[in-house]
């Protein structure tokens, strides 16, 4: 569209917009219905550790979107001249799984507990072997059975659980549903029926410990819909948590919320069987569309669902860029000393085109970026750590790709089982996220550290927001057209992508930082080592 197009589409309402509510960042998207981002805005915010849980405070996910949605109204206003008051469809993305559990008043009971906590592994445990199906531990039905483990008072309140997108979604429309990829995150799916799963329904409710409670688990639960139907509307209530303003009208279709990890597929067009892709952020996770089941149950493989319900073999790790951040706020902070100011782009490419010059092995290095704890390798609580022998040999270069190395380690370890064990091939594994923002660095790294080639999409880079409008398009369209074939035939008619394919110096190199890697850890991993036969 050009700008005379485009202002006529916003003063039609023919805009969808897409909100995300990432780990580091809230983040409103607007589109047009050829899927063209025309404003966009963001808020900034961070977890928290209080009381021994990981959280963010819920007044806050309110002033980020109100924040993010002000600067995006603010950003159509200066460039079409126009006041955004009618949007025709809204969607909600969130960091997927965690526990937000309400009583009948809609109070919430406990602070949102989100993915990153490892205090679950108990229930984890018992849960994985009662329905002889993996549950990890960040899954809103993990934390809540620890919680009647733990005896918790608040247990006998609670009238509704949800995910982080689920309770945005239900505060705008009024509706208690999950979209199934989002629901994936909650309690196990059926893929025939594509409603949670009866029996494991039914044997999580005749659990002693759970018998004693009032509410039915069925009924705590949010309704399930696939990716295409309209999870209601916005209100006028919604519609006021929105736009602080006051300018946006009521009525908008709403998609049904999914998780980052759903986003991220729709994203990089990943949710055909046989496709699969890699997010990676402050945490990380590659998503690979299953042509077949697995044939055992993995501890750390996840099987959750696309948007449209197909199974999905997901390896999910709890850290990946923050301690590369972390690193990198040090490096600007010793640059700022010398008067040179580096903005965030220039100051990463700095750092990672270092990395270029680096041994294939990272010269002996080692780090472990456990912000927080890792399920995959078994670290129970975050302990950053960079080691080096006196034999190391200590550069700039081989220090950067020790970073990025690190980054990807638990990811490798988890995707071994996939590749290895369960022989599960991709048609295609497309990356998307900050790190590959400095072209070629990162995205050589991840195919050397897989041994897989890796493509990046241009259109990765708008990310889930992004994804999330194409979803809000995609519900009001009403169309027959399956999930990929909408993808396929309208969103993605002309992709532009790059694709990098292992180097066999690269592999060979780390190959040999992973095995320091491990032998490293206090309790190696055992990676591939399934719980039933």
């Amino acid at each position: 569209m050009n700008l005379v197009e485009t202002t006529r589409a916003i003063e039609a309402g023919e805009v969808s917009l897409g909100i995300e509510l990432g780990s580091t960042r809230i983040k409103a998207v607007l589109v047009t219905d050829d899927f063209n981002t025309i404003a966009s805005g963001s808020y900034v915010w961070e977890n928290r550790f209080e009381n021994g849980v990981w959280t963010y405070p819920i007044d806050e996910v309110w002033t980020g979107i109100q924040q993010s949605y002000t600067q995006m109204a603010a950003d159509v206003q200066s460039k079409y001249h126009s006041a955004l008051t009618k949007i025709s469809a809204v969607g909600v993305s969130a960091m997927m799984h965690g526990y937000l559990a309400f009583d009948k008043s809609g109070k919430l009971l406990v602070p949102f507990r989100t993915w990153r906590n490892n205090i679950t592994e108990q229930s984890a445990d018992e849960l994985t072997k009662l329905f002889d199906f993996n549950i990890p531990q960040r899954w809103s039905i993990a934390h809540l059975y620890q919680a009647i483990l733990n005896g918790e008072d608040h247990v006998r309140n609670v009238n509704f659980i949800t995910s982080l997108a689920g309770y945005v979604t239900w505060k705008l429309s009024g509706e208690k549903v999950l979209g199934v990829g989002d629901a994936s995150g909650v309690f196990p799916i059926d893929d025939k029926t594509g409603t949670y799963d009866k029996k494991m329904l039914d044997k999580f409710s005749n659990l002693d410990n759970v018998k004693q409670y009032p509410w039915d688990i069925e009924d705590i639960l949010p309704d399930i819909l696939p990716a295409g139907k309209v999870a209601g509307h916005l209100t006028a209530e919604g519609a006021s948590l929105l736009d602080a303003n006051g300018n946006l009208e009521a009525g908008s279709v709403m998609a049904p919320p999914e998780g980052d990890a759903g986003t991220g597929m729709v994203g990089t067009n990943s949710v055909r069987k046989r496709t699969g892709n890699i997010s990676v952020g402050t945490s990380s996770f590659s998503m690979n569309v299953l042509d077949k089941p697995l044939t055992k149950v993995y501890r750390d493989i996840d099987i959750v669902m696309t948007p449209d319900g197909s199974p999905v073999a997901m390896v999910h790790i709890n850290n990946c860029s923050s301690d590369i951040n972390a690193w990198a706020s040090v490096f600007n902070e010793f640059a700022a000393r010398l008067g040179v100011e580096l903005k965030p782009d220039r100051l990463y490419e700095t750092l990672f085109l270092e990395a270029a010059k680096a041994d294939p092995d990272a010269g002996g290095l080692v780090n472990y970026s456990y912000q927080s704890g890792e399920n995959i390798t078994k670290i129970k609580a975050g302990r950053p750590l960079f080691v080096r022998t006196p034999n190391s040999k200590f550069s700039l270069p081989n220090f950067m790709q020790t970073q990025l190395y690190a980054a990807f380690a638990p990811l490798k370890i988890g995707m071994d089982i996939l590749i290895n064990q369960e022989h599960v091939h991709t048609d295609v594994m497309i990356a998307q996220g900050g790190l590959f923002r400095t072209p070629v660095i990162g995205q050589q790294v991840l195919a050397n550290a897989l041994n897989v080639p890796i493509t990046v999409m241009s259109t990765a880079g708008e990310g889930g927001p992004w994804g999330m409008a194409v979803l809000a398009v995609y519900a009001k369209r009403d169309t027959d057209a399956s999930l990929e074939d909408f993808l396929d035939q309208e969103v993605f008619t002309n992709p532009e992508s790059m694709t990098l394919s292992p180097e066999p110096e690269g592999v060979a190199g780390y190959q040999k930082f992973i095995e320091k890697y491990q032998g490293g850890l206090p309790v190696e991993a055992a990676a591939g080592d399934a719980i039933s036969d």
